[in-house]
């Protein structure tokens, strides 16, 4: 049993020995900053919307707020992104929507980001909303005391009862194509 414990450890240290290799390939700084990240991911300049929403994401993660990554928050993003459990990646959404970081949703942070996921993805799909129907019934069905704030904990509950409200709520990234490519594997 202790021997498949520290294979286990090892497995881990090489995956982040690994990580630490392609990050100092993609960033010989020592920093990933906006523009690598907004490669990374495949983002155009072109599109200020897509520009928004990945800017709104590696701001989350920055969390020394010094306009760069450093390597312990890009292990930390690419943990969540690719191996987040769903309790994880709903509180890294509800920090998403939270820019005033009062810990409480209110219309206007919510309707921000789903204008941007609305010009992004939803009016590739089948939702026949505006921006602004979908966040009131968004706050219809998760605001249960009917406040107009929307807590992290009617957030969580909203989110797991209401699959529309799921896939509206929990931003993903999809990275794991760039980090297979770059990494041959999962970190």
């Amino acid at each position: 049993m202790g021997q498949e414990e520290s294979h286990s450890e090892e497995m881990d240290l090489a995956q982040i020995q690994e990580l630490c290799i392609m990050f100092m390939r993609e960033c010989p700084s020592g920093a990933l900053h906006l523009h690598e990240f907004k490669r990374i991911f495949g983002v155009q300049s072109s599109s200020a919307e897509e520009s928004l929403y990945i800017e709104t994401i590696f701001n989350s993660f920055d969390t020394n707020r010094d306009n760069r990554l450093d390597f312990i928050e890009y292990v930390a993003a690419l943990h969540l992104i690719l191996r987040g459990d769903l309790e994880a990646r709903l509180k890294w959404s509800f920090k998403m929507y939270d820019k005033d970081g009062n810990g409480k949703l209110d219309r206007q942070e919510v309707k921000r980001l789903i204008r941007i996921i609305h010009k992004i993805k939803l009016q590739r799909s089948e939702v026949d909303m505006t921006p602004s129907e979908i966040c009131d019934r968004i706050f219809e069905l998760v605001d249960q005391n009917h406040d107009g704030q929307i807590t992290l904990s009617e957030f969580m509950e909203g989110a797991q009862k209401d699959e529309w409200v799921m896939n509206l709520l929990k931003l993903d990234v999809n990275a794991t194509g760039w980090v297979v490519q770059n990494c041959g594997r999962f970190p």
